[in-house]
């Protein structure tokens, strides 16, 4: 067993004893930890993502901080400030809670504007700069976002900037009548969170981590994964399609689905798996589409069936 398949089945069986019922929405946030992506994971109040997120910073003994994020916040509450010693007569960085491994950036959706930006380098160049000076941040990062799509009054919509630097958005969706019992007697003495123990050490992930990007992609597939992206730009219902950076994220993110299976090598089927979740929500829907309720999960989905998926040569040379 490689080391990827080791560290992913040990993180996803753990998490899975908190939440119940999840298992693939917990196998993609640790596909986005192991290409070293954030998460976005949009759903009501309630399903679990908070604990989701403290969850995976338990099982691999990643520090862990947690920002309510509201409307009256500050730049300065995310990143940290100087302030002023007056026994040394010298500033001091005093560090804000994104200075952990894992950041649980709540309700990100209600900060302003401003504060929203504050997450941008340190989400695509992973270091902070206050006052001129700039913080690196400790590996393994991961800031995983969760906002409300229910309730929009004193919420600010996020810009395209910020969406494109999440590498996933998952939903968690309400469990199954046996689900939700099965939870129920989890938490008949206490949460089971409480009792959730490290299962893989930092320095494990992070060397599963790298041997992710030793997965190998055939031309054909690279040329599958840009010939989606570039058709999310030439959709008739799409006003923007998906960054490069889409790519990126469809790329890597494959590498790590091969890798979580075994494979050493990527096939049609791990990109066309990861397809919705890596870019509907780097597409803008346009105007007219909207009116019709045509969403950009669908528009993906019409795309997987337009573009050819390449010959079963594909993994010839395995």
């Amino acid at each position: 067993m490689n080391i990827v398949q080791s560290v992913a089945e040990r993180i996803i069986e753990n998490v899975s004893q908190v939440i119940i019922g999840k298992r693939n929405e917990i196998r993609l946030t640790v596909l986005g930890l192991l290409c070293q992506g954030h998460i976005l994971i949009e759903d009501v109040p309630g399903v679990g993502k908070t604990i989701l997120a403290r969850s995976l910073a338990r099982s691999i003994g990643a520090s862990f901080n947690r920002i309510q994020f509201t409307p009256d916040m500050l730049p300065s509450d995310v990143t940290g400030v100087s302030v002023f010693n007056q026994r040394t007569r010298e500033f001091e960085f005093r560090p804000g809670p994104i200075m952990s491994q894992i950041v649980l950036t709540d309700e990100i959706n209600r900060a302003t504007p401003k504060t929203q930006a504050a997450l941008l380098e340190a989400m695509e160049e992973r270091q902070v700069t206050v006052d001129g000076v700039t913080y690196p941040l400790e590996e393994p990062f991961l800031v995983v976002a969760t906002q409300n799509p229910i309730e929009y009054e004193g919420t600010f919509p996020l810009p395209e900037a910020q969406l494109d630097r999440f590498m996933l958005r998952i939903r968690l969706g309400y469990p199954s009548p046996q689900e939700e019992i099965a939870m129920l007697d989890s938490q008949q003495y206490q949460h089971p969170l409480t009792t959730l123990r490290q299962v893989v050490t930092v320095e494990e992930l992070i060397a599963a981590q790298r041997a992710v990007r030793d997965i190998y992609l055939n031309q054909d597939i690279k040329s599958y994964i840009v010939n989606i992206v570039t058709s999310s730009r030439q959709h008739p219902d799409v006003y923007l399609g998906s960054s490069p950076r889409g790519a990126i994220a469809l790329y890597h993110t494959a590498q790590a689905r091969a890798a979580i299976v075994g494979r050493d090598y990527v096939v049609p089927d791990d990109v066309k798996a990861l397809a919705e979740v890596t870019l509907a929500h780097r597409i803008i829907v346009g105007p007219n589409a909207r009116i019709k309720e045509i969403t950009s999960n669908s528009i993906v989905h019409s795309i997987l069936n337009s573009v050819p998926v390449p010959g079963a040569t594909v993994g010839a040379r395995y």
